[in-house]
C-alpha cells in the first residue's frame, strides 16, 4: 500500500474540475450544454450502427 486513503477524496477525484461552470452551445434560441451534445452525438452513432450492422444468423437454419 502506498499509504493514501480513500478518506481523503483524492483516490475517488474526477479526473476533470466538476466544480466549475458549464460550456454552452447556442444556436438562436437552442441551448444546449456541451456534455449533453456529447451524449446526443454518442447516442447517434450508436443508434446508425445498430440500423447498418447485420443481425446474427443461427447456423444450421435454412
Amino acid at each position: 500500500m502506498t499509504g493514501q486513503s480513500l478518506s481523503d477524496g483524492r483516490g475517488l477525484a474526477a479526473p476533470i474540475d466538476l466544480n466549475g461552470t458549464g460550456h454552452y452551445v447556442h444556436w438562436g434560441v437552442v441551448q444546449v450544454s456541451v456534455a449533453n451534445l456529447v451524449v446526443i452525438g454518442v447516442m447517434l452513432v450508436v443508434f446508425v450502427a445498430a440500423l447498418l450492422l447485420p443481425f446474427p444468423r443461427g447456423r444450421g437454419r435454412r
